[in-house]
């Protein structure tokens, strides 16, 4: 298992893996993802038998996105890293990749000392997979929003 930075040969990968999770994040086509990944601090996958297995999209407060709940910690942290999604390819599901990236994405706002980490899980309709990996790892919800006929869990965990 390698983990490692996005490249352009794992972008039809990446699309994939993020079509069949899209229930639970928002759309993400060709154009997003090249915006996307030039403006993200993070952008990190697993691999794994030569596949894609996982991968983690991750923006610090002064990157270049407009997420809605981006910039709701935006005006809430003085400095922090969001995680804006996570995908773990059915298949290698149960094998720990979604907290080894994790790992690796607190060890890399550590090493910026950055103090805060969040992100939001949809509470309505619910994520509980979600909500109970991230209520292990030590996030708190911190506050509720609701866009797009959907409400959110807006969760922090302090680093």
């Amino acid at each position: 298992m390698t983990i490692r930075d996005l490249t352009k040969a794992d972008w039809p990968a990446v699309l994939r893996l993020n079509e069949e999770s899209v229930h639970f994040l928002a759309p993400m086509d060709e154009a997003n993802l090249a915006k996307w990944s030039a403006a993200a601090s993070y952008f990190r996958v697993v691999e794994l038998e030569g596949k894609v297995a996982a991968f983690l999209l991750g923006f610090r407060k002064d990157d270049d996105y407009n997420g809605v709940n981006f910039a709701w910690f935006a005006q809430r942290y003085s400095d922090f890293v969001y995680v804006d999604r996570i995908v773990v390819a059915p298949e290698f599901r149960g094998r720990k990749l979604a907290d080894q990236l994790y790992d690796d994405f607190e060890a890399f706002a550590r090493g910026r000392a950055v103090r805060h980490l969040t992100c939001e899980v949809n509470a309505e309709p619910p994520n509980p997979v979600s909500l109970r990996f991230h209520e292990k790892r030590g996030f708190k919800e911190v506050g509720r929003e609701k866009y797009a006929g959907k409400t959110v869990s807006m969760l922090h965990c302090p680093l």
